[in-house]
């Protein structure tokens, strides 16, 4: 039977020695192992953008996938390192809320600390745990060893809280989550709470506020907009997203994580 899949994750880059060293490990304990990098260029330390990346990516892979996610700031310290099994994929990452988003969208099973030296590398680095201890949790648990062997379950783990967007009369209020490879912004606000404003409010007009900027050209797709125009849509994971077309809306906008969104609808008189 083929072994399962091992998603990486990390912020690692790839110029340095790390990630090579996570898959030396891996294929040691487990030679027939499957491992797709998901991205190792997640901002460093940033855990809400990996946590955004990985939720964005996980529904995507076959079921049973093991994903291993170390964007890890508190290294070394007392955080947990945990392993949750949920309805249909397991997550071996720092206790630090990068789990936070997928542990809301897939059915929980178990979360345990994984504390079982026995998996782990002889005499494990206090500055490289992802190597000595996640590595080798990640390529044992690809050989089917039980979830029940790493370590006893716990019921309290840390979350990075979500703002959700709000309905204020004619406004939907949010703000950007994430700025891709294009310097498309992505925001919090979902394209179907846009789309049930306009249809049950009769909206003839609709636009985006963004650092001080309106936004009137609300579109398809991104052909639909000319060269160098600025545009909101409803992007690939059912979020408003803003774009330039051919170009950075990051750029043109000075806008970064975090900033405000403002959707106004306009009904018909």
């Amino acid at each position: 039977m083929a072994s399962r899949v091992i998603a990486l994750m990390t912020d690692f880059g790839k110029e340095d020695f790390f990630v090579a060293s996570l898959k030396g490990t891996i294929l040691k304990i487990n030679p027939l192992a499957r491992i797709v990098d998901i991205t190792h260029r997640v901002p460093s330390f940033d855990v809400f953008a990996s946590s955004f990346v990985l939720f964005s990516t996980f529904q995507y892979f076959p079921l049973q996938t093991i994903f291993l996610v170390i964007v890890d700031p508190g290294v070394g310290s007392s955080r947990k390192i945990l392993l949750a099994e949920t309805k249909n994929y397991f997550f071996i990452a720092p206790d630090n809320g990068v789990l936070s988003l997928v542990i809301e969208k897939d059915e929980i099973k178990q979360i345990r600390k994984v504390t079982n030296e026995k998996f782990f590398l002889p005499n494990p680095s206090s500055t490289f745990e992802g190597r000595d201890k996640m590595a080798p949790v990640a390529a044992w648990l690809s050989k089917e060893v039980p979830c029940e062997e790493f370590g006893h379950e716990v019921s309290h783990y840390k979350k990075v809280s979500e703002k959700r967007p709000q309905v204020r009369g004619n406004e939907i209020l949010g703000r950007i989550l994430y700025v891709d490879k294009f310097g498309n912004l992505i925001t919090n606000v979902p394209f179907q709470m846009v789309d049930f404003l306009r249809e049950k409010r009769n909206v003839e007009m609709i636009s985006l506020f963004v650092k001080n900027t309106e936004i009137l050209s609300f579109k398809k797709n991104y052909s639909s907009a000319k060269k160098g125009e600025l545009l909101f849509l409803g992007g690939s994971l059912g979020l408003i997203e803003i774009a330039v077309r051919e170009g950075s809306a990051c750029e043109k906008l000075k806008a970064e994580t975090g900033d405000e969104v403002r959707i106004i609808t306009r009904c018909e008189t």
